[in-house]
């Protein structure tokens, strides 16, 4: 159970509560560090899949605890620039991103009861949706827009990624529930 992909899982998970409460110091830097903090979590889940592939240590629990890990991150991550920027522009995608979440979860949970869980695994689109995500949600929780007088637009940047990825998020959300259509309307007679 404890192999190297899912102790680096489990150290993405103990970055939560690191990363929330550097986010929220009372410090000029908090969010720059907040936001290399969820960096690494985010390189962490794509270093963790690849070991798993790589040293033939994939199990049954890593396949649980890889996604749930994600998904408290980008939660959290959420949740704070909804509180940071407090604006319907950011609120709204958001939003999306969570309910698509929370939706495709339980759409994999319930096509796994039917023994149809690879109509509903990761599909390319998902992975875009991931990646686009992560970069946005690091922009924003930087709030960059300049660094030592560089122009960088994070801030900008990660707007227009958040949108991105909410529109990637609906597509993937939208092909996944074609996939699995046919079940859905078989286990509702």
């Amino acid at each position: 159970m404890w192999t190297i992909p899912n102790i680096i899982t489990s150290f993405r998970i103990g970055l939560i509560p690191v990363f929330v409460f550097v986010y929220f110091l009372d410090w000029r830097w908090a969010h720059e560090i907040g936001a290399f903090i969820f960096w690494l979590a985010a390189v962490t889940d794509w270093f963790d899949g690849y070991l798993a592939r790589k040293l033939k240590q994939t199990t049954p629990f890593g396949a649980f605890l890889d996604p749930v890990a994600d998904k408290l991150i980008v939660a959290a991550a959420l949740l704070m620039i909804t509180h940071t920027y407090a604006s319907v522009a950011i609120t709204v995608p958001a939003v999306v991103l969570m309910l698509r979440e929370i939706y495709v979860s339980a759409l994999r949970e319930w096509m796994g009861t039917k023994g149809q869980r690879d109509k509903v695994k990761v599909s390319v689109i998902g992975k875009w949706k991931t990646t686009v995500q992560m970069l946005a949600l690091i922009g924003l929780l930087s709030g960059l827009q300049s660094f030592m007088g560089v122009p960088l637009y994070w801030v900008t940047l990660g707007h227009i990624l958040l949108y991105v990825s909410a529109a990637l998020s609906l597509w993937s959300m939208i092909t996944y529930s074609i996939s699995a259509w046919p079940s859905i309307r078989d286990g509702a007679k």
